[in-house]
């Protein structure tokens, strides 16, 4: 999720080992600290985020963890955002988090030891994406027959091109890439929207947010079909924290705190762009 980011999905790209912060604490004196031996800073809210990654993060402060931030610094006194904008590459949590140049990653998959997660705020998978109108309607795992002759769009590395092969779809399959530079060309979730309306592929399989954002971008009746009934081969659902540092207990403790009490709002916000939110039988939240 690069959360694999692979700019569709940013903590598995991520694999540097985050800096020591020792020599952090002696800089922070008389900076004003959060709770004692923390980093944090008490007045504003400091984001580390990738500057061209929608719908997740922009400069432009249109991404929905550019939402869910502000939401954060209101709910939590800070008076105040700030970005530390990074490209979503190797060393993103070593050269913002780790280096105290911020405090929180708003969105970073559960499970990965570079940062501490909090608790989870959405859960949501990868999926299939088709045309409503098409032959594939119905189709819910990658092993139905009717894929069989199909060209399908998957990003390089990505967990389900793992069940593509074994499912023997990777053949005819279109392989985009894992990482492409978004503040010059499109996303590739986007590209593999445009390729299926121009009939280029037949299916896309895309980490669910991105597919939702830029299918109700495009316009068209498209099916997005969470990837929840696969039978073997890799994880497709996923749960989304937030990521600090491993010394900021009482941090954690505060957002784990606005994430229960907010969680109808966040999930209002994640809803609005087309996020395919999956509760805990794995089943679609609805608006």
């Amino acid at each position: 999720m690069a959360h694999g980011v692979h700019r569709t999905f940013r903590a598995a790209v991520i694999s540097t080992v985050m800096a020591a912060l020792t020599p952090l604490q002696a800089q922070s004196q008389g900076a004003g600290l959060g709770a004692a031996g923390e980093l944090v800073d008490p007045d504003t809210l400091r984001v580390c985020a990738d500057p061209s990654n929608m719908p997740f993060s922009d400069q432009s402060g249109e991404g929905f963890e550019d939402k869910l931030a502000k939401m954060v610094a209101a709910k939590t006194g800070r008076k105040s955002v700030a970005y530390m904008w990074y490209p979503s590459i190797t060393g993103f949590v070593r050269n913002t988090l780790g280096a105290n140049r911020c405090d929180i990653i708003m969105g970073y998959a559960q499970g990965d030891e570079l940062v501490q997660n909090t608790n989870a705020y959405y859960r949501s998978s990868y999926v299939l994406l088709y045309k409503k109108d098409g032959d594939l309607a119905g189709v819910e795992t990658l092993t139905d027959p009717k894929l069989a002759d199909k060209r399908i769009g998957v990003v390089q590395g990505t967990p389900p091109s793992a069940n593509m092969a074994i499912a023997k779809l990777m053949r005819k399959a279109k392989v985009y890439p894992l990482t492409v530079d978004t503040r010059i060309m499109p996303s590739v979730a986007e590209l593999m929207v445009r390729d299926m309306l121009a009939g280029v592929i037949d299916a896309a399989v895309i980490w669910g947010p991105m597919a939702g954002y830029y299918a109700g971008k495009s316009g068209a009746d498209l099916a997005i079909v969470p990837l929840t009934r696969e039978k073997g081969g890799q994880r497709m659902i996923y749960r989304i924290t937030m990521g600090v540092r491993p010394s900021d207990q009482q941090w954690k403790r505060t957002l784990n705190a606005f994430i229960r009490d907010n969680q109808a709002e966040i999930n209002e916000l994640l809803l609005s762009y087309g996020v395919p939110l999956l509760d805990e039988r794995d089943e679609r939240i609805m608006q």
